[in-house]
């Protein structure tokens, strides 16, 4: 069916874990690095607030968060960070969502049809691997876009598109971008992540971080819509201080804060955001020089400026492939992953089921090099396998 052949390599990653999320633990992290978690009390006390802080101060630090903005802590992960400020800020103007994969189309989804806002322009990708035509977005409207597209592995290549000036807000899903890339955060109004994507830790617990234009608009602005009490952001036309001073609005996990804790001290430990996002750019610079050399994948991205270095989407492009009926390719994607997760070579590594069928590997800054090196060869092997076998 294929001329494509390989060996069962003799080697495995040391580390074979390429989830998107939750994603890879930092490089040596044991259960005994969380003993000191505030476990057992009250998240309310001085000591288990300390320890809240600290993840807001170190985050701050890490990612070079401008001093004017507000930075807090959340419940529901990325998801409930983001859906509190579209539920808080979106309304008083008219509203762009740009969206080229899954998470993009989910935020178009609650404008749309939970907001119910009646003046929506959607800038769309016309398929999975490409970005739309972000000249044409209006910035006197605010502006909802995921910054990096975790399920199509397609990312802004920068930040030039967006004006310094602008009459709306910037409301950037950041939580797959963070920690892996250059994020031009003074360029957004809103920024949300997660503790469980670029730097590996648990999940539940979302961040979210405010410029002084978004901090505005909430105390001047009071949505037409119940707010559930997770969501809220403001009390009485002020703004909840508490939740930007170690104080979330439910109550948090402390093994998961000094998880958190854990990993932001071995990011800073290792040199800081720019050694972060050097160790995504060597994962994806190694999956390059496979791609270029390999017949049968290919980046799902289609410009190579817009290739995510940590979620890493490739598409099956071998013609034994292409030949196969559609129905049959997700069965195919599924058997290749399943061959190297037999073998203990790599695991989650299958694309979101919205994506086409291909691979996701997290490329993230908690993923070794040499591990991704060791993978890639175990793809070779199960796709020349999963190939005679279809064939």
């Amino acid at each position: 069916m294929s001329a494509v052949s390989a060996h069962r390599p003799a080697h495995r990653p040391a580390r074979p874990w390429f989830s998107s999320g939750p994603c890879a633990k930092k490089p040596g992290w044991e259960p005994g690095e969380l003993k000191d978690a505030f476990v057992g009390r009250s998240f309310r006390h001085d000591h288990g607030r300390a320890r809240l802080r600290e993840v807001i101060r170190k985050s701050r630090r890490v990612l070079g968060v401008p001093p004017e903005y507000r930075v807090g802590i959340v419940p529901a992960s990325d998801t409930g960070a983001f859906e509190a400020a579209m539920w808080n800020l979106l309304g008083p103007v008219g509203v762009a969502v740009c969206c080229w994969e899954n998470f993009g189309f989910t935020w178009l989804g609650d404008v749309v049809e939970q907001l119910r806002l009646p003046d929506v322009r959607v800038h769309r990708a016309p398929r999975y691997g490409a970005l739309p035509d972000l000249s044409r977005v209006d910035f006197a409207r605010d502006v909802v876009f995921a910054w990096n597209g975790t399920t199509s592995g397609v990312r802004v290549p920068d930040a030039e598109w967006i004006p310094a000036e602008r009459a709306g807000l910037t409301i950037c899903d950041a939580t797959s971008a963070l920690f892996g890339m250059e994020v031009d955060v003074a360029k957004l109004d809103v920024v949300t992540w997660s503790w469980q994507k670029a730097l590996g830790g648990e999940g539940a617990h979302g961040m979210i971080a405010l410029s002084p234009a978004a901090v505005r608009r909430l105390l001047e602005y009071r949505p037409p819509w119940p707010l559930p009490k997770v969501f809220r952001l403001t009390r009485g036309g002020r703004l909840l201080e508490e939740v930007f001073d170690g104080f979330p609005i439910n109550t948090p996990s402390m093994l998961a804060v000094e998880d958190a804790l854990v990993a932001l001290d071995w990011c800073a430990d290792s040199g800081g955001l720019p050694a972060m996002i050097a160790r995504s750019r060597g994962n994806l610079e190694a999956v390059e020089r496979w791609v270029a050399a390999s017949p049968h994948v290919a980046f799902l991205a289609e410009d190579p400026a817009t290739v995510s270095p940590t979620s890493i989407c490739l598409k099956f492009t071998d013609p034994g492939f292409e030949r196969l009926p559609e129905g049959e390719r997700a069965a195919f994607t599924a058997r290749v992953c399943a061959r190297i997760e037999e073998n203990g070579a790599g695991y989650d590594i299958a694309p979101h089921r919205e994506a086409p069928p291909g691979l996701r590997i997290w490329g993230g800054p908690t993923v070794d090099r040499r591990d991704v090196e060791l993978l890639l060869p175990w793809v070779d092997w199960a796709v020349a396998e999963t190939l005679a076998e279809f064939g």
